[in-house]
């Protein structure tokens, strides 16, 4: 289970720290099945930024999205693997940073497709990657590369009760 090695809250109003188990339990719940939007940030060798949506889901305790290999974010991540993923959550907004590498090991490629199918998503898998009968007209031709985010921090920001915000720092 993926649990930080240092929580500090960043609350300027007296409330506690958030626990990190809230965002990883919304993550596992909300994904695949809700209608939620990730954005990856990545950067471009030239050094300037660059953000798109994508679909993501938390499968046993890490963060994974696809990616057409031709796309600049692919591109981006073949050249520097750093990167932030942000989403609103029910209750909490939720960055996460760190490093996302592309995972072509068979097993974890069929487990991803399977939890992908479960939400509604019939991905499946073929040569090192995903193809289904629909993807976002971005992403180019099939197999998309499935990516793995490490994390290294998160940050928190509750919309609900209780309120609070956090910074989760993850041992490296």
């Amino acid at each position: 289970m993926t649990e930080p090695s240092k929580t500090r809250s960043l609350d300027r109003s007296g409330s506690a720290a958030l626990p990190w188990s809230r965002a990883r339990e919304l993550l596992a719940t909300q994904t695949p099945k809700e209608d939620l939007t990730f954005f990856v940030g990545t950067v471009r060798p030239d050094g300037r930024p660059h953000a798109a949506g994508v679909g993501a889901i938390w499968v046993d305790d890490a963060l994974y999205f696809v990616s057409g290999p031709g796309t600049r974010r692919a591109r981006n991540l073949a050249a520097n693997p750093a990167c932030s993923v942000s989403v609103r959550l029910r209750g909490l907004d939720v960055t996460m940073e760190g490093e996302a590498r592309r995972v072509t090991d068979p097993a974890a490629l069929e487990r991803v497709a399977a939890v992908y199918r479960e939400g509604g998503w019939p991905a499946t898998v073929v040569d090192g990657g995903f193809t289904a009968p629909f993807m976002a007209a971005s992403a180019g031709p099939s197999p998309w590369h499935l990516y793995r985010l490490t994390l290294h921090r998160a940050v928190g920001v509750a919309t609900a009760e209780p309120h609070g915000a956090a910074r989760w720092d993850f041992s490296r």
